[in-house]
């Protein structure tokens, strides 16, 4: 099974690009070769017909949304928006979730300054578990990453101060969503319960 181009008929190339004849490969590497051909082709036939479901997919959500949606008499511009689908007999269960990637411009950078005010103007006693949160919530990852959850869970903590509310809305203020990303997940109920157990596509998880 050669599915390798430019080679002549009879040989083989190896990993160093050299051209060897069939007739001088160990029989037991002529074999590991084939099976190796074999599974990767396999595979990427799979691969494809992967690729195919998850865009029938996609394509066969949003059908299903319009169709409702027209029920109703309403259009909804865009393709954004987190669906979950259930079978009848509730057993199944499909979700399309949307995941915005989001960063911060230089705002951030006021927000910052504006809490290290708040920090350093109140005591110790009440400043130290804040301080402790902002110092965590700005620490940067092994790639120079902020932890954009850390960062917008700052906006959760209520504390009633001008400059603290000011801080938030600069972290708000500096979000920028640039760019999304799309999901299909597939679920099975797991007997009579109320839980569901997802379909695995994963090799690793069969």
């Amino acid at each position: 099974m050669n599915q390798q181009l430019n080679i002549p008929t009879g040989y083989l190339k190896d990993n160093l690009g050299r051209l060897v004849p069939i007739e001088n490969v160990e029989a037991i590497d002529l074999e590991r070769h084939e099976l190796v051909l074999a599974l990767v082709t396999k595979a990427k036939e799979l691969q494809q017909d992967m690729l195919k479901f998850k865009l029938d997919a996609f394509g066969d959500v949003a059908a299903m949304v319009e169709l409702s949606l027209e029920q109703y008499g309403v259009k909804v511009g865009g393709k954004k928006g987190n669906v979950s689908l259930t079978s009848f007999d509730g057993k199944y269960k499909v979700q399309r979730s949307i995941a915005e990637h989001i960063t911060f411009d230089e705002r951030l950078l006021a927000a910052k300054a504006l809490i290290d005010q708040c920090i350093h103007r109140w005591t110790e006693n009440s400043g130290t578990e804040i301080k402790a949160l902002v110092e965590q919530a700005f620490q940067v990852d092994k790639q120079g990453n902020l932890s954009t959850a850390r960062i917008l869970g700052l906006r959760r903590i209520k504390i009633d101060d001008k400059d603290w509310l000011k801080a938030m809305e600069a972290i708000a203020d500096s979000i920028q969503v640039t760019g999304s990303k799309s999901y299909i997940r597939l679920y099975e109920r797991c007997g009579e319960t109320d839980q569901f157990k997802p379909v695995s596509l994963d090799l690793a998880k069969l």
